[in-house]
């Protein structure tokens, strides 16, 4: 029997299968060591891309704009500029919003704190005299007379000393971790705006060598899956920054009905969070209860209240709609992804689930479509309720009332004859 070329292939494509998924189960540390060593090497280069995919949404849009400017590339390198100036400008605009507030709200804070801790003082004195017997047990279970001084002193110097080795140790530590951080994010700002002007071309580089190496019918469903996706996380991000801001805009106005503090920081901080699908508004809300109860606590307590409701609003109303619509997944799913990505990813999890799910989604209506259609299913058949199916309903619930009003007539003509 002849062996094929194409067979042979198959054959040792399998066996390298099966021996790469023995050495993935069994030296799980070295696996652990080399992904960890790779997400090192190319950590610069995955937030660039990511960055110029984000950046890219605003970008596309500047770039339609700009569209009366005849040469390519001076419309490329002017819309990157633009894009780059207007995300300067929204973070000065949260920094400028922020952290004046927050400086004023913690200097508040540490003047009112000693206050506080003479407060808890009084009320532990008033405790301690209301409840001698406690004051009794205190003083016989702690007899200053017999404790050794010297002792007490070595033991807190020589605790001092490792606490200043290991902070000098952590701050050398965290001085290289921040300096390789800001490099880090330098590379990654310099890979981001190359990715940007050079997308089409990079676009056309990756299909060419998808094309050369997978069969065609493949490269086909990849592309398009591709493109979809592209297009679910591009509709995500900008429904995501509408939904934040549309949350922030209503906070701003009910805070000032109700004439609250921080106002102005309350909201930003509040729409900033909100970027984080469903959950992240509700770090807005414990920071901004935690600023106005600086101020005023009954207050604090009723931004607690109104947050409540304007959650639910939000949840069950605006972002089901805003960012569900512009990905084309139900209301239903987006929470389900939200929970699902939480659970598995935390935050990242949540951002990427939902654009994912949405993917999925269209990918299964797509397919159920085609079969529906191959197998020639009526779409009657699919209704919610189909015409065959109702009638039979309709006939044993008349059926079953005709026999329980039979039932009723028999025993009223028993009781007749008794």
């Amino acid at each position: 029997m002849e062996i094929s070329k194409k067979t042979l292939q198959r054959i040792f494509i399998g066996v390298a299968s099966c021996i790469l998924l023995y050495w993935l189960l069994h030296e799980t540390e070295r696996v652990k060591n080399v992904f960890t060593t790779l997400e090192t090497l190319f950590a610069p280069f995955i937030i660039g891309a990511a960055l110029a995919f984000i950046l890219n949404v605003p970008m596309r849009s500047i770039e339609r704009l700009l569209k009366k400017i005849p040469n390519p590339g001076a419309r490329r390198i002017l819309s990157i500029v633009l894009t780059l100036v207007a995300l300067l400008l929204v973070l000065a605009f949260v920094f400028y919003m922020l952290i004046p507030q927050v400086g004023s709200t913690v200097e508040a804070l540490v003047a009112q704190l000693p206050v506080f801790f003479k407060q808890v003082q009084d009320r532990f004195n008033e405790y301690l005299l209301e409840h001698p017997d406690i004051m009794e047990w205190v003083t016989a279970n702690t007899d200053l007379e017999k404790l050794d001084w010297n002792t007490i002193l070595q033991k807190a110097g020589a605790i001092l000393g490792n606490s200043l080795t290991a902070i000098a140790n952590g701050a050398v530590s965290a001085i290289g971790s921040v300096t390789g951080a800001i490099v880090n994010l330098v590379i990654a700002i310099v890979f981001s705006f190359y990715c940007l002007s050079r997308k089409e071309i990079l676009a056309r580089q990756g299909r060419r060598v998808i094309y050369s190496i997978l069969p065609e019918k493949f490269c086909d469903k990849l592309i398009r899956i591709l493109r979809l996706t592209n297009s679910t996380f591009s509709s995500f991000i900008s429904g995501q920054c509408v939904e934040a801001c549309i949350l922030g805009s209503m906070f701003a106005v009910t805070m000032a009905i109700f004439r609250m503090p921080y106002v102005p920081l309350v909201s930003v901080l509040i729409a900033v969070t909100a970027l984080v699908p469903v959950v992240g508004a509700f770090v807005g809300c414990v920071l901004g209860a935690f600023f106005i109860l600086v101020d005023n606590p009954l207050q604090a307590v009723w931004f607690v209240v109104i947050f409540q409701v304007l959650q639910q609003i939000e949840n069950n109303m605006i972002y089901p709609r805003v960012v569900g619509t512009s990905i084309g997944l139900p209301g239903m799913w987006v929470l389900m992804a939200v929970t699902i990505g939480g659970n598995l990813m935390g935050v990242g999890g949540m951002l990427l689930m939902i654009p994912l799910a949405s993917v999925a989604y269209t990918l299964a209506r797509e397919f159920t479509d085609r079969r529906l259609k191959e197998r020639n299913i009526p779409d009657e058949k699919v209704q919610d309720q189909p015409p065959e199916l109702q009638s039979k309903f309709k006939e044993k619930r008349k059926a079953s009332k005709q026999k329980r009003a039979h039932k009723k007539l028999l025993r009223f003509q028993e009781k007749q004859n008794k």
